[in-house]
């Protein structure tokens, strides 16, 4: 374990990764229980107002990214002030992202159905931040040998096509395999092949004179929603509250 952690953490410098992803899940989970205690009246908080304004928490959440992001930048990734920066940059990343929903509709929608967008964010965020923290980079060309590592053309070519992948499957509509895609190999090639959703761009292009396949693509989706939408639902309220009806 000592190895490892010198190997993997220490030496390459990820000690700050590591503590502004678990800063960012803290303060995440965090207040999500002070919000949910809120919202059913129980506990000693309360919402933050000055001057008769709700204070929400993206606006020190913007202030403590900045100060973190800048400190960060300051210190390179090494030494105390390293750690305390990616610390701050974590927690106000946690408050931005948990109303992220807030900021893309310009409303109140925290506890709306639009709300579950930031818990989806959030979700996302942490696990790919893990996956570089765990070891994968960029378009999943890490761990190769130094011969590998001279063949640029074929670093190049698996850089372009798992990149091609991912786009193909945005295009498609499967957003969370893209963004998976671009750090974990092949996984964006199970998007890109198969049928796009009814409402995506490739569907509105490409299908538009193919009766058989818009026909399919809704049944497939139907079916596909039909059989996760219930577990991910339950999902998102388990971490976020059940939004308003």
């Amino acid at each position: 374990m000592g190895d490892w952690w010198q190997r993997s953490i220490m030496e390459p410098g990820k000690l700050p990764l590591l503590l502004a992803l678990g800063a960012f899940v803290l303060t995440f989970v965090v207040t999500r229980v002070i919000t949910r205690l809120i919202r059913a009246g129980k506990g000693p908080f309360g919402n933050v107002k000055a001057g008769g304004v709700h204070v929400h928490h993206v606006v020190p959440g913007i202030v403590l990214t900045l100060v973190g992001g800048f400190a960060a930048v300051a210190g390179g990734r090494h030494g105390f002030g390293s750690a305390l920066a990616a610390v701050v940059f974590g927690i106000g990343a946690g408050f931005v992202l948990d109303e992220f929903a807030l900021i893309l509709h310009l409303d109140d929608v925290y506890w709306s159905e639009a709300g579950r967008k930031s818990v989806e964010v959030v979700v996302v965020t942490a696990a790919l931040v893990g996956l570089v923290l765990a070891g994968f980079t960029p378009f999943g060309v890490d761990g190769m040998s130094q011969d590998e590592l001279q063949d640029r053309a074929n670093v190049i070519a698996t850089v372009a096509g798992n990149f091609v992948f991912s786009l193909l499957a945005l295009a498609k509509g499967k957003a969370r395999l893209a963004v998976f895609g671009v750090i974990v190999p092949l996984v964006a090639l199970v998007g890109a092949v198969r049928l796009a959703r009814p409402d995506s761009f490739w569907a509105r292009r490409f299908y538009a004179r193919r009766p058989q396949a818009r026909a399919k693509s809704r049944l497939r989706a139907y079916r596909h929603d039909r059989r996760w939408s219930g577990p991910r639902r339950a999902f998102e309220d388990w971490i976020g509250g059940r939004p308003d009806a």
